[in-house]
């Protein structure tokens, strides 16, 4: 069979891959493409999927926003830029377009080419944000984009983009007369972060945004030598291009959109329509999300255990109360009409599955019986006693019912469009094949309630913001089809993964927790949980007020419990994200249209081994998780059945 003929942008990402490990000085650097916004969280970089026309100029930005992360990678320490941070929103946006400035600059003095792709993300950021129709009637003049060119300029030698000139000259004789002293030193510094820090703090104060104190520096440097070198926050998590404020700023600002947006933090289940496409908007044109908050536990300390500040708001909810049922109905019929393309290809690999099933099961026969097949082994009796009747045998019905599945879809923001179609479609078919081998097949989903934290962020601002307070955002845990419901009763629910905003953020820890322990529940003697997802955990709320890597530290954890200690069988589909750092039994692929084929490949390898050994069920094997308000842990959500 001939191999399938290699997308024309696969070498492209190979290559932009390669650069940006190289050019990062770090060659285990992960690249993704994925739909998330494009940003760098630890040591995973996102980059926006690649155009066909490779040529063009959405092709020239990618490789610019490559070369930023991969530039900020290597030559930006989040606790340095933290030490020094300001305060005012304004003060903060120019404090990092001027750090955003000099990390370009580095690396467009060293290579031309690098140089050319940080222009083209350059024109391309301008653009999206108004920035080439001159000074904007209305709102504050752009100053921290002003700054920033000015400073490239001095930096790099290079001069505003023809679209941007009328903005840097309207703007600019006002900010040279004020700074132009302290902007012409930047470019001897360029080298060294914490001496540019301090250059720019008094560039702040010269612009009437900051108070540039000697003596709050002297402190903070005190501070630091008393708590010594650990205490010091590690280089974490911040998105490129100058498109991520520092935390404390994008923390206050998040609070005002979420003041705007008061509906979102309501009792209503889903935010207005308007603020969800604004949302998707932002993530297409490749806003990148929250900044994570520098930890002091980022380095060379014990973090605190995983917690939640309160599960008041969370809830696992049975889909069809999440519509109406015309609209479900509606739903349904479109998911019916992708069937049509995709059913012939994943329902053949499914009757496989099936026969592989089938073929397992211990075959058992009713002897002696009046009617059936005659048995001819026992037909020496009829020669030794003519008058012996015949004897015929029956073959028994074994249904192979000593199994369950759980499938675990991803419903982040992350996987709408093809992915969610094609995991609905392949989840539709694969229950209707277990279920005619006597297998039970429970379908789960999991995301969020809220965009950026919902009532539970509400709250945390209601108690004063407290330090470190764990997830911030209102799970929403959805049960398509239950394990003891029918195929034919639940199929309908499959077709709300085709609702326009109900994909939100994904906090993939709990979720897992939520589906294992639903498993472990169960009488069945063999448990297999098989989870589908794109991406790592991001929840913009959650990451914003604590370390880069805490939503992920706490998926690792809770999958190692279940792969050391649980009888659940657990095994994982990345689509187009390597999921093989998280879980030991994991295959990725590239194209969402290899997932039909990869669900079944997986089930049919889980079932032909030998049954494993199992644990007492009820034993603990998740990680502990504390609950700074609301209900104890280990209280469950709220269950709605009703009406939705």
């Amino acid at each position: 069979m001939a191999n399938k003929p290699e997308s024309p942008t696969e070498p492209f990402k190979r290559a932009l891959a390669h650069a940006a490990r190289s050019l990062a000085e770090t060659p285990d650097l992960e690249v993704v493409f994925s739909t998330e916004p494009p940003g760098l969280f630890g040591n995973r970089a996102t980059l926006p999927h690649p155009p066909r026309d490779l040529n063009g100029p959405e092709a020239a930005r990618i490789r610019g926003l490559a070369d930023q992360i991969a530039l900020r990678h290597a030559h930006h320490d989040n606790a340095v830029h933290a030490r020094t941070a300001p305060v005012d929103p304004e003060a903060v946006a120019v404090y990092d377009a001027l750090e955003q400035a000099r990390i370009e600059a580095i690396g467009a003095n060293a290579l031309g080419g690098v140089k050319q792709n940080l222009t083209a993300a350059l024109e391309a950021r301008l653009d999206k944000r108004g920035m080439t129709r001159g000074v904007p009637d209305k709102g504050p003049p752009p100053m921290a984009e002003v700054v920033g060119l000015i400073a490239r300029q001095r930096l790099t030698g290079q001069p505003p983009p023809g679209s941007a000139l009328a903005l840097v000259q309207a703007l600019g004789p006002e900010i040279e007369l004020k700074a132009g002293p302290g902007l012409d030193k930047l470019a001897a510094l360029q080298d060294d972060q914490p001496a540019f820090a301090k250059a720019v703090r008094a560039i702040l104060a010269d612009l009437d945004l900051a108070e540039d104190t000697a003596s709050e520096t002297e402190d903070a440097q005190t501070n630091e030598e008393q708590e010594g070198p650990d205490a010091e926050p590690e280089n974490q998590d911040e998105a490129p291009g100058g498109e991520t404020d520092q935390s404390d700023a994008l923390a206050d600002r998040s609070e005002r959109d979420d003041a705007e947006r008061g509906s979102e933090t309501g009792e209503s289940d889903e935010p207005p329509e308007m603020d969800e496409e604004t949302a998707d908007e932002s993530a297409e044109e490749g806003d990148a999300p929250l900044a994570a908050r520098p930890n002091a536990q980022d380095k060379g300390q014990v973090e605190p255990p995983y917690k939640v500040f309160t599960t008041l708001h969370d809830e696992i909810v049975d889909a069809e109360t999440l519509c109406e049922p015309e609209e479900l109905t509606r739903l349904r019929a479109y998911l019916d009409q992708q069937l049509a393309t995709l059913s012939s290809v994943v329902s053949r690999l499914a009757n496989k599955l099936q026969r592989k099933l089938l073929a397992q099961q211990n075959r058992a026969w009713s002897f002696d019986l009046e009617e059936g097949v005659l048995d001819v082994a026992r037909l020496t009796r009829v020669v030794v006693d003519p008058t012996a009747p015949l004897s015929f045998k029956q073959e028994d019905d074994t249904e192979f019912r000593d199994t369950v599945v759980t499938l675990l879809i991803d419903n982040s923001g992350s996987m709408r469009g093809r992915p969610i179609m094609v995991a609905a479609v392949c989840a539709d078919i694969l229950a209707r094949t277990l279920e005619r081998c006597g297998v039970k097949v429970e379908v789960l989903g999991f995301t969020t309630r809220a965009w950026k934290g919902g009532q539970a962020r509400e709250d945390w601002i209601k108690a004063g913001k407290p330090a470190d307070p764990g997830r911030l955002n209102d799970l929403r845990h959805i049960i398509y089809k239950s394990a003891d419901a029918p195929w034919r009763r639940a199929r309908k629910n499959l077709g709300l993964m085709m609702r326009e905003g109900l994909l939100k953020e994904n906090i993939d820890g709990e979720a897992l927790m939520w589906a294992h322990q639903r498993l472990i529940g169960r009488s069945e003697a063999r448990k297999i949980l098989m989870v589908i997802s794109d991406g790592a955990p991001v929840d913009d709320s959650t990451l914003s007020v604590n370390s880069g890597h805490y939503l992920e530290r706490h998926l690792r954890q809770v999958i190692a419990g279940i792969e050391t200690a649980s009888p659940v069988e657990l095994i994982a589909i990345g689509i187009g994200h390597d999921v093989a750092r998280y879980y030991k039994r994991a295959l990725t692929i590239v194209d969402v249209e290899q997932l039909g084929g990869a669900m079944t490949e997986k089930l049919a390898e889980l079932f032909e081994e030998s049954l494993r050994p199992t644990l007492r069920r009820g034993a603990s094997v998740l990680p502990a998780m504390a609950v700074a308000n609301g209900p104890a842990p280990g209280a469950q959500p709220k269950v709605r059945r009703g009406p939705a």
